[in-house]
């Protein structure tokens, strides 16, 4: 007879299997490990991951020593925007429906759809009115021409020479003649190299694209007066014709160069023109907006110096 034992499928070592796995009586292991093992590798892994995120908070210290709070690392060439502005446009449609629309389209008249055109302008001019009104505790200065902003602080946008696109007249909409808010987008301490008396006799030194109308213009203006100019038109010869020839600039076809530069101003917002147009109606135009200064080099396509838009008014 053999001395080896036996076994039941019931009553064997495996006993209990799992359960067993979960708590062994016999040796006092829970999920395989005693209490001493389990306390010893809790510490490894709190010591492991406290020395983790002391070595992470350390190279992110060492990061933020880097870095101006104030003032971005790469600027102008050296950064990613670069020296080119973009040009903005506002009010915009509304982006929730959709997000690439640039089509400003709505019905004139007392029963028009105008007002959410002019609510999203009124947003805009709201918060420029509110700076206006805390001036004296703001870090806003009055500039004029000789007269800039003081250090930390930015030029003031005047709204009352705004006279022709106001929240009081809803800003033309209700008229059929919409305002449209142009701007410069933010570059930080980019400054201007504005054209000013620009020599007839050597077309050379004159952009081909820029207009008759605004060449008239900047060598109408005093040369020490100094802008980024803009320019509106119909983008094709049909748009052109349908946009019409009166295209009102408020307050002047262009923003002083003593807005600039852009360096972080506490509560800083953008300067801005409106542009007054009075287009034929039923008829969609598209419209090009370009900004002009020697150091800026409008493309098309590549979407700087330019801004498209859409006008279309029943």
């Amino acid at each position: 007879m053999s001395d080896k034992k036996s076994y039941s499928p019931t009553k064997g070592p495996q006993q209990g299997g799992f359960k067993r796995f979960l708590w062994n009586p016999d040796t006092k292991e829970f999920l395989g490990r005693t209490g001493g093992s389990w306390f010893k590798i809790t510490i490894f892994y709190i010591i492991f991951f406290a020395g983790l995120a002391a070595f992470f908070g350390l190279m992110l210290w060492v990061f933020y020593q880097t870095l101006d709070p104030n003032k971005p690392k790469w600027t102008l060439e050296q950064g990613l925007i670069g020296t080119n502005p973009g040009v903005g446009f506002r009010p915009m449609p509304d982006q929730e429906k959709n997000v690439e629309s640039t089509l400003i389209w709505y019905k004139r008249g007392n029963a028009g759809d105008w007002k959410y055109w002019s609510d999203e302008l009124a947003k805009f001019w709201k918060e420029y009115d509110s700076q206006t009104r805390s001036a004296g505790s703001s870090s806003t200065d009055t500039c004029s021409w000789g007269s800039g902003a003081s250090k930390d602080k930015f030029c003031q946008v005047e709204l009352t020479k705004m006279e022709g696109c106001t929240e009081n007249n809803n800003f033309g909409y209700e008229q059929g003649e919409p305002c449209v808010l142009i701007k410069l987008n933010r570059i930080y301490d980019w400054k201007p190299d504005p054209y000013t008396s620009l020599d007839l006799a050597n077309p050379n030194n004159i952009p081909k694209e820029m207009p008759q109308s605004l060449i008239n213009e900047i060598n109408a203006t005093n040369p020490a007066e100094t802008y980024v100019w803009f320019s509106c038109r119909g983008e094709n010869p049909a748009d052109e014709e349908n946009l019409g020839g009166d295209i009102r600039y408020y307050p002047k076809q262009g923003i002083p160069t003593y807005y600039f530069p852009y360096v972080y101003q506490n509560g800083y917002l953008s300067p801005f023109i409106f542009v007054r147009f009075n287009p034929l109606n039923g008829v969609l135009i598209n419209v090009e907006c370009t900004a002009w200064a020697k150091n800026i080099a409008p493309n098309r396509q590549d979407r700087v110096g330019k801004v498209h838009f859409e006008l279309m008014i029943d």
